[in-house]
């Protein structure tokens, strides 16, 4: 049955929307309206949200579900880039508790983030509570220690986050942030650290304009994806689910003042 569905009193038949289809999924009569090929469809609500008459309606991504836009917001070149540069790993943070309709907000835009083939299939495990946090923090460190103890390759990266650890007991995997976001997906999703990766970097370029900060706790998915029971045991998610990123969470204790520069633009044209 096809997904589509057609006013052709409103349709002028300009074939935008088979244009931008991504899997050919549709197609154009000789009439010039247009039909579902037969081909798979994403389900990605392309040829709805380009259609210049509304003329379009998707049984998946539906045309009262979108969102009319009279002008495509467009930052001018400077102010892009001074946003986008402006964004800092947050590793300071202050006490203060994130309210859960900021973590929800924060979310809701993080699963707009492009997916390969519209899969999407990421879901979110949110932790704020404290006890939790620091078990989180407590059982990836003896994960690093035993890797540590075996002489593993990996280790080398370790040592001194594990030393400054053991010598303060300053939180060198969490940093005392208020809350934690581990993204999920299916075991057998092959897309999923893909996915995430996309929505949490959405998640932390927009969580600025909360007033948040984030931090990228790559430690804790390495751990988890280890397969170390210790930490399995606390995070506790559905036997169908793994770890495929995460994000701490929280009000920067500190406003950095200046932009940062990266290495050196690299660039070889063919």
């Amino acid at each position: 049955m096809s997904l589509l569905k057609v006013n052709k009193e409103k349709c002028i038949g300009c074939g935008i929307c088979a244009r931008v289809c991504p899997k050919n999924y549709i197609g154009m009569t000789v009439e010039k309206v247009p039909i579902a090929a037969g081909l798979t469809c994403i389900d990605c609500g392309h040829c709805v949200a380009v259609c210049p008459q509304s003329a379009l309606d998707h049984a998946h991504a539906p045309l009262n579900g979108q969102i009319l836009l009279d002008n495509t917001p467009v930052f001018n070149a400077e102010m892009a880039e001074t946003f986008l540069r402006s964004r800092r790993s947050i590793r300071v943070y202050k006490e203060d508790a994130v309210q859960k309709n900021k973590i929800l907000k924060l979310l809701d835009v993080a699963r707009l983030a492009p997916t390969g083939n519209n899969t999407q299939g990421v879901q979110y495990l949110v932790i704020d509570n404290k006890d939790t946090l620091q078990a989180i923090t407590q059982a990836t460190i003896a994960w690093m220690d035993e890797a540590i103890s075996l002489g593993e390759a990996s280790a080398t990266h370790f040592t001194d986050l594990v030393e400054h650890y053991h010598k303060t007991g300053i939180d060198v995997i969490l940093r005392n942030a208020p809350c934690f976001i581990l993204a999920l997906s299916e075991k057998n999703f092959a897309r999923g650290r893909d996915n995430t990766h996309f929505s949490l970097a959405y998640a932390e370029l927009f969580a600025s304009s909360l007033g948040l900060g984030t931090c990228y706790a790559g430690l804790v998915e390495a751990c988890a994806r280890s397969g170390y029971q210790p930490l399995l045991n606390v995070l506790d998610i559905p036997e169908e689910l793994i770890v495929t990123g995460g994000i701490i969470v929280g009000y920067p204790k500190y406003s950095y003042k200046r932009l940062v520069d990266r290495a050196p633009l690299k660039v070889t044209w063919r």
